[in-house]
């Protein structure tokens, strides 16, 4: 990885923290896209000051084109993409609004759609690229009170599986990864007792690592998966079988 150009989105914490520490460590330069920017200097200052923050709303499009640009012009390129970012606010359909169905539309679908076309388009021109896209355990089996996240991961294993057809001519490989119940700051809020139900609902009997899913990013955007795209690795400790 050393010096590659990565842009991770929702890279201020959580997962997408472990992200830009791991591709930091290993000689990449690692770009927060986020509006967090409290936390993403705190990400900063864990790779050494080896990663930097752009304050990047990846719902518009031209905050997104125009961040896209500053990269070029720094560094010539963009070699990989994660699209990491990603939010909830669940609600049953009978509770549900229309605010809350788009609003998690907007981040973990256009949002992504966004941040492909404007550096895949970069990508493109170079013949060479990484996309990977972060979609969910449950995209394959629904979830309760989750009617709008679903559907936004579900609809990005479609977007994956698209873009690495259209893209793949131009060298580009575009992957997803579904995570299982993974320990973020998020799931940690929930009671223990539903906690415990969550981890027993996996075979290995724990929740994943934030960690462990950078570590499938990592391996996505490395050459030892040059010959892999359209694919979606299950990072969920068994929880789909």
């Amino acid at each position: 990885m050393k010096d590659q150009i990565v842009i991770v989105t929702g890279g201020s914490k959580g997962i997408g923290r472990e992200t830009v520490i791991l591709f930091s460590r290993n000689g990449a330069k690692s770009i927060i896209w986020d509006v967090d920017e409290e936390n993403a200097k705190k990400t900063i200052e864990l790779t050494n000051g080896q990663a930097e923050f752009q304050k990047v709303d990846t719902t518009n499009f031209e905050e997104v084109e125009t961040a896209a640009n500053e990269l070029m012009d720094k560094y010539g390129r963009i070699d990989i993409l994660i699209n990491n970012a990603g939010i909830t606010s669940d609600s049953t359909l009978k509770k549900m609004t229309s605010e809350q169905f788009r609003k998690v539309l907007d981040v973990n679908l256009t949002g992504v759609f966004n941040c492909g076309k404007a550096v895949g388009l970069k990508m493109m021109e170079r013949n060479y690229g990484r996309i990977i896209n972060t979609s969910s355990v449950v995209a394959h089996y629904g979830n309760f009170g989750q009617s709008n996240y679903v559907a936004t991961k579900a609809g990005l294993i479609g977007m994956t599986k698209t873009w690495a057809k259209e893209m793949g001519r131009y060298n580009i490989t575009v992957n997803a990864v579904a995570p299982g119940f993974i320990e973020t700051e998020m799931i940690l809020t929930v009671p223990e007792k539903i906690l415990e139900s969550l981890r027993g609902k996996s075979p290995l009997n724990r929740l994943g690592k934030p960690n462990e899913i950078a570590e499938a990013y990592y391996f996505l955007a490395s050459e030892k998966a040059a010959f892999i795209t359209g694919a979606v690795l299950n990072v969920d400790g068994g929880l789909t079988l």
